[in-house]
């Protein structure tokens, strides 16, 4: 949990833009030309500080998302390895699955929902969400609790494909590493390494869903009848780079 927490402080910037430039409608026209754009006119607008609107939601959820994420991994996997302890890629894959479907019902979806209104919000000219729980307080008042589980279908399938790609990758590459001896160690520099790979092949894996949930999830998440409708209308509308 601490590491996440560390981990979200030092990348939230990018979070941030990845998150404007999703919502940043390519048919509108687009209000940012690219990442640089981006990163200057929030600067511009808002500071250096702009770049971390948003950041309490995601850091109030990274220990219990970590918590589920790990927690469930470990007692699947612990489940799944065979007689000499050795998990295969195959069964790493339906863990990372299991792990990311569980963390995004328990965590990540009203994390999530509640961090890209936040930054939504603030591209707004008049702002309405004064901080985290003042935010939190208003979706609920004019949505319910259901106002912070927007998106879930997109989120399920979007952390469930996260993790099975991000898990199936790690056990692969340290069951190369290890060969024959599962109790062969592993360098910490060469799993930060494994570590890279799996996440970057994550990210690669399943950014379409995560830009699909991230629409359902913004303020004019109203104009989705459903995941599927919002797909279909990004790419009838954006293209298919969009």
């Amino acid at each position: 949990g601490i590491a996440g927490g560390i981990e979200i402080c030092i990348t939230f910037p990018t979070e941030y833009v990845k998150t404007q430039l999703q919502l940043d409608e390519k048919a509108n026209p687009p209000k940012y030309r690219g990442i640089g754009d981006c990163v200057k006119q929030t600067v511009q607008g808002h500071g250096v500080k702009g770049l971390y609107r948003g950041l309490s939601s995601l850091l109030y959820g990274s220990i219990p998302k970590s918590a589920v994420r790990f927690g469930v991994f470990e007692f699947l996997s612990n489940h799944a390895k065979d007689e000499s302890g050795r998990l295969d890629s195959t069964r790493g894959l339906l863990c990372g699955l299991g792990a990311g479907v569980l963390e995004a019902v328990l965590v990540v979806c009203p994390m999530e929902t509640v961090k890209v209104k936040f930054i939504h919000d603030q591209t707004s000219a008049n702002p309405k969400y004064k901080g985290f729980f003042h935010g939190v307080r208003e979706i609920v008042k004019a949505q319910g609790l259901r106002g912070t589980y927007q998106g879930l279908t997109a989120t399920v399938l979007k952390q469930g494909s996260n993790q099975a790609i991000r898990f199936f990758v790690m056990t692969s590459l340290k069951n190369w590493y290890k060969g024959n001896n599962p109790n062969k160690a592993i360098n910490p520099l060469v799993t930060g390494a494994f570590g890279a790979i799996a996440g970057a092949a994550s990210v690669f894996g399943n950014t379409p869903l995560d830009v699909i949930k991230t629409r359902m999830q913004g303020l004019e998440a109203h104009k989705y009848k459903s995941t599927l409708d919002c797909a279909l209308k990004i790419l009838r509308h954006e293209g298919l780079a969009a």
